[in-house]
């Protein structure tokens, strides 16, 4: 099969019939042979009707129902776990992202042979305050820390090669940072392509300003495992070791001065007279709780079922 194409959705059932109508004339047109996963994720609407009555109709449609509303990391998930084409399209079901895109996206990952390429909003058809200005923050910190050059993490409408989806565990709110997941799972090659943003035409959009406290959190997250998942020690050891060695430098230099002053005769302070000895108590019992948590992480690490789990591309 040529294309997978995973859309997870809630509350979008005035607009799932005419996606998969506008889906399935680009496919016709193309002569792709592909699937369309519809991944309903707890909807309160009758989307799931309308799946099923798309599905009774149409063959290439597949559909999964959640018993209540996960969010879109879990509808990925399974969608990406369901997927059977050699390569993934994702789009939100909103009409906001257009399968006009398709073919461009699948060219590019076909013959350009890249791992992921996400699409690029270029011109938005969002409110400036609550959705631009956030998103270009948003996508800006992230270049910074990821060091991956998209303008637009966040898209909904992004392709992969089958084994990068299957590559990556997607949970939480991390569908935001599925470019960063798979850049750290050895996949190197992402690309972005400038796609075009409609209006939404039908419900309201389903993210509140929650968004905005999740997602620094979440890129915390998945800075953190993605770089010491596997050797949490030398994440916590090391700033443990800083915080020890510099508590425990202030506070021999105080009692050396104390020693030093009180040879020669000079005046001096009392060391627990001074708050740079408290501090520098904080620093060493700071030092030593964080060498701790990194034992106990990497006791746990390397108890953990997946400690030898590695990608490996080929053998001989």
């Amino acid at each position: 099969m040529d294309i997978s194409i995973v859309v997870p959705l809630f509350n979008e059932a005035e607009s799932l019939p005419e996606l998969f109508d506008w889906i399935k004339k680009v496919m016709l047109e193309n002569k792709y042979s592909y699937e369309v996963i519809m991944v309903d994720d707890g909807s309160n609407d009758n989307s799931w009707e309308v799946i099923e009555n798309l599905s009774s109709k149409n063959p290439e449609v597949k559909g999964i129902k959640f018993r209540r509303n996960y969010g879109k990391s879990a509808g990925l998930y399974c969608g990406f776990e369901a997927a059977k084409g050699n390569v993934v399209i994702t789009m939100d079901a909103d009409l906001q992202d257009s399968p006009e895109e398709i073919p461009g996206l699948y060219k590019m990952i076909t013959e350009e042979n890249y791992d992921l390429v996400s699409g690029w909003k270029k011109n938005r058809h969002d409110p400036v305050l609550t959705k631009n200005l956030p998103s270009k923050l948003y996508n800006w910190t992230v270049r910074r820390i990821s060091g991956i050059k998209l303008h637009d993490m966040n898209c909904g409408l992004k392709a992969y090669k089958s084994r990068v989806i299957k590559s990556v565990e997607v949970y939480g709110e991390m569908h935001r940072y599925i470019p960063v997941l798979a850049k750290w799972a050895g996949y190197k090659k992402i690309g972005e392509k400038v796609v075009q943003h409609q209006e939404r035409k039908y419900g309201t959009t389903k993210f509140g300003l929650e968004r905005f406290i999740r997602g620094p959190l979440d890129l915390l997250s998945v800075t953190f495992i993605t770089r010491f998942g596997k050797r949490p020690m030398h994440f916590f050891g090391i700033w443990g070791m800083i915080m020890f060695i510099l508590g425990g430098g202030v506070s021999v230099y105080l009692l050396a001065e104390k020693v030093y002053r009180a040879i020669n005769n000079l005046s001096y302070r009392n060391v627990t007279d001074q708050p740079l000895f408290y501090l520098s108590l904080l620093a060493i019992i700071l030092g030593v709780q964080l060498f701790l948590s990194g034992f106990l992480a990497e006791l746990v690490s390397r108890n953990s079922a997946d400690r030898n789990h590695y990608l490996i591309e080929k053998t001989i």
